[in-house]
């Protein structure tokens, strides 16, 4: 199916989803950073920072706190001090476990 469709029309739904991605992430408040990258090795800020990549890749000026904001909605610093806990013991240890290579 994906092989009938035009490069247009392939960005376009791709976009679609990365946008419904972030509005989720958005109104899921109460998961954590952390759990995402435990549960799915990524989370808010590897998007952002994936963001800024492909900003400077078209060589478009993005600053690493407006890619934040893109993704978040709001600044970063905001939403850390509404939305982030503290990191739990058995957080950061499965979080050391899944990060070693």
């Amino acid at each position: 199916m994906m092989a009938e469709i035009d490069e247009k029309t392939r960005t376009e739904l791709e976009a679609a989803v990365f946008r419904r991605l972030v509005e989720h992430l958005r109104s899921r408040t109460e998961v954590q950073n952390i759990d995402l990258m435990n549960l799915a090795g990524f989370c808010r800020n590897c998007l952002s920072n994936w963001m800024k990549d492909a900003a400077d890749a078209k060589g478009i000026a993005m600053s690493k706190d407006e890619s934040r904001e893109a993704v978040y909605g709001m600044s970063y610093e905001d939403w850390k001090s509404k939305y982030q806990n503290e990191a739990n013991a058995e957080q950061k240890a499965a979080f050391d476990k899944s990060n070693r290579h």
